[in-house]
């Protein structure tokens, strides 16, 4: 008889903490996100295994950064098409060439595969040689164009893959140390959201990378410990706010207290959100080469980071304190 009227004081005790924090809630906004976090959740995992799948299936087109090679940025005085800078490729030779128009079609990026001889001497001596009778083709079949060659990078192959080795060990030991970071800073019940939401958006960056079959280089992987970044100062936003009414409101009903936290903190989000998205936006429209590539993965992150630290993160705290309520319960 006493532990039914313990449960209904606990109940009382929760719906007047949640009344109490609905009247006090300086909140402009009322929605119920944690009453959707299952078919979210269920759309966002489905979301994640398929772009896995592709990741797995097509992997990705790496720039001369990380599959290594020649990189010639060429002008022209007067417009070329595209077509006859390919088929110049393919008549010296080079038949996996890719030639990409930067802005006006005076301007070219003309990559050649990695080569690789003997030693380091020898594949020196073979990328020089490549770069010159290149030079010398442009010359000779652009008669009359003044094809002038602006930049030329050459990586070689084992450079590529440590570069490729190195960038990726940078998201991994960033990820970590944001996990000890969390973990220290508010509970270990915050870390997982806050890691597993990152992941969840450079795995969705990744795999449009993967799935439109965009080039992968150093700034793409500069661009994703950028979102890493972004995405995680909105989370953490999130959570102070979080622990905040926790530790003001303890008698209250969690997921109500992280559904008005949320709404406590989603003008914020949004007007950061939307006045990013806008810079990223007219970078990428107004510039070009390296500075639009950054800003499409940019875009990418800021529409997915603000969605992850709401529907990823949150719910994942939630779910991690329902599992510390129900061993606790266990052990008494």
């Amino acid at each position: 008889m006493s532990k039914k009227i313990s449960g209904k004081n606990i109940k009382s005790k929760s719906h007047d903490s949640t009344s109490k924090i609905k009247k006090e809630s300086t909140a402009r906004f009322n929605y119920p996100f944690m009453d959707y976090t299952k078919p979210v959740a269920l759309v966002s995992g489905l979301i994640i295994i398929a772009f896995l799948s592709v990741i797995m299936s097509k992997g990705f087109v790496y720039g001369i950064d990380f599959a290594g090679g020649i990189e010639m940025q060429v002008q022209f005085d007067q417009p070329v098409e595209v077509s006859k800078v390919r088929s110049f490729t393919s008549e010296m030779g080079y038949k996996g060439a890719s030639v990409q128009a930067l802005g006006e079609e005076n301007e070219y990026l003309i990559r050649l595969e990695s080569i690789k001889g003997k030693d380091e001497k020898e594949t020196n001596s073979m990328i020089n040689a490549m770069i010159s009778k290149v030079t010398a083709g442009l010359g000779s079949s652009f008669q009359g164009l003044g094809p002038k060659v602006r930049r030329v990078d050459s990586v070689g192959p084992q450079i590529g893959d440590e570069l490729k080795k190195n960038g990726l060990l940078a998201v991994l030991y960033s990820l970590l140390m944001i996990l000890v970071y969390v973990g220290l800073r508010f509970d270990y019940k915050y870390a997982p959201g806050a890691v597993f939401c990152l992941f969840h958006d450079a795995i969705i960056t990744l795999g449009i990378y993967s799935l439109f079959g965009r080039e992968v280089n150093v700034q793409t992987m500069a661009a994703i410990l950028t979102i890493i970044g972004y995405s995680l100062n909105d989370t953490i936003v999130t959570f102070d706010r979080i622990r905040e009414n926790r530790e003001k409101y303890k008698h209250a009903n969690f997921k109500e207290l992280i559904n008005i936290s949320i709404n406590e903190t989603l003008s914020r989000t949004l007007l950061t959100s939307v006045t990013t998205l806008l810079a990223v936006l007219a970078m990428y429209f107004l510039a070009g080469g390296v500075i639009k590539d950054f800003a499409f993965t940019l875009a990418i992150g800021v529409v997915v980071g603000t969605f992850s630290s709401i529907y990823i993160a949150s719910p994942l705290v939630l779910f991690a304190d329902y599992i510390q309520n129900k061993k606790e319960a266990a052990k008494a």
